[in-house]
């Protein structure tokens, strides 16, 4: 099992790379070419919430982001550093004046969720995780 790591402080400009190297990791996993865009959009919407969680929370921690190739699939995981007890009990930031960016988190969720069959969405005391994953090609047997 091979894993790419990547960690970025939570920019919003740091996403678009943070896109580009998962595609191309997924490429290189056997990712269907047309899902591919399914891959760039999901992981732009998981770290886009991430960094939005970490400025919302006054945090300058990284975003993490992991890429794990497997034998059947390949799995992204996208690591922010907000406590469940800070977060609240919804996936966003408590209510008051950060529950605009809540709604946001919220969409960007249901966004994810529309693009990724296999989704997991966690929290604890360290902070938030949303893991997703995808079916890989085998690779040809050559004769």
């Amino acid at each position: 099992m091979a894993t790419v790591e990547l960690r970025f402080s939570p920019l919003p400009e740091h996403v678009r790379t943070a896109r580009l190297v998962a595609a191309a990791v997924a490429r290189r996993a056997g990712v269907d070419e047309a899902v591919l865009d399914e891959v760039r959009l999901a992981v732009g919407e998981a770290c886009s919430r991430a960094v939005g969680l970490h400025i919302g929370h006054g945090l300058e921690t990284p975003v993490r982001l992991a890429l794990i190739e497997d034998e059947k699939a390949f799995r992204i995981e996208v690591g922010d550093d907000v406590p469940q007890a800070v977060r609240g009990p919804a996936h966003g930031s408590p209510g008051g004046e950060g529950a605009e960016n809540d709604d946001e988190g919220d969409m960007g969720l249901a966004v994810i969720s529309g693009l990724v069959d296999d989704l997991e969405v966690t929290a604890d005391a360290h902070g938030g995780l949303i893991a997703m994953s995808w079916p890989t090609a085998p690779e040809p047997i050559e004769p």
